[in-house]
């Protein structure tokens, strides 16, 4: 997630990957809607689209390059955090569909940053009083997914893209060989990687139903490379026809690495916790 000094095209990058990918899912499921025919399992709908958040309690770890050295930090436990979370999917026939995903995390860890380590032409590099370190993840995934079995149980399976793009900053006093010298370092980067869901649906009414998805991303080359990998189980209860609460817990693992100058740049962070979301279908 990290590092490479952020160009001018960045931002329209960013923006534009992002946006093409969830224009991409939206674009299909208003396509592909109108042709569903026969009657799908009662734990599927034809359209479905859910607003919520994830409120996780994260362990965070961090390097970060700096012209003098890396800057690296413990394993972080800062506390819970909230995060927005939207989600689409659409049926196409009775077994088929697209699922939409997007999430972002952001967070601040003031004076938790830590440094020792030998680079260059330097014999060593330590943080001097406080540290601070920022960190922002998105990430969006598009999959076409093939829905397996009949009546109130379904399997499904999924193939499709996962776009990510992560920024990190640190700002610190370092000593250096005995001297006090101030860095402060702000990186980003994306990438485009594989992505594989497994799931199972199961309706114990129409209106009152359980699931369970896992999905991993992995990318093991280019300068932004690593996996993303995330489990989730909960309920969905509709207490009128279209409009329901779906709650849910989840765990989440992000292990990205950014390769390039004089040394790698690493984010980890596991987030763990519920999810609530306001789900409509159509």
């Amino acid at each position: 997630m990290l590092l490479l000094r952020s160009r001018p095209f960045d931002r329209t990058a960013r923006f534009g990957a992002l946006g093409a990918l969830a224009g991409t899912g939206a674009l299909s499921l208003l396509c592909f809607a109108p042709f569903a025919a026969a009657e799908p399992s009662p734990a599927l709908d034809r359209f479905s689209f859910s607003v919520g958040a994830f409120s996780a309690d994260p362990k965070f770890s961090a390097s970060v390059e700096t012209p003098y050295g890396v800057l690296r930090s413990n394993e972080l436990k800062p506390g819970r955090v909230t995060m927005p979370r939207i989600s689409a999917d659409v049926l196409i026939g009775d077994s088929q569909g697209l699922s939409f995903d997007y999430y972002r995390y952001k967070r601040d860890y003031e004076g938790q940053v830590a440094g020792n380590t030998s680079f260059g032409s330097f014999d060593s590099l330590s943080a001097i009083g406080n540290a601070n370190l920022s960190a922002q993840l998105d990430f969006a995934k598009l999959a076409y997914k093939w829905w397996l079995g009949s009546g109130n149980t379904v399997f499904g399976l999924g193939a499709g893209a996962a776009y990510y793009r992560a920024t990190l900053g640190a700002s610190a006093l370092v000593g250096v060989n005995g001297q006090v010298r101030s860095v402060s370092e702000r990186s980003s980067d994306n990438a485009i990687a594989p992505l594989l869901e497994v799931g199972v649906r199961h309706a114990i009414t129409p209106d009152l139903r359980l699931f369970a998805d896992a999905s991993g991303v992995w990318k093991s080359s280019g300068r932004f490379h690593g996996n993303i990998y995330n489990a989730a189980a909960g309920v969905e209860w509709f207490p009128v026809k279209n409009v329901g609460l779906v709650l849910s817990y989840g765990v989440t693992n992000i292990d990205l690495t950014r390769e390039g100058g004089f040394a790698d740049s690493r984010l980890k962070v596991r987030l763990q916790g519920p999810s609530a979301f306001l789900k409509a279908r159509f």
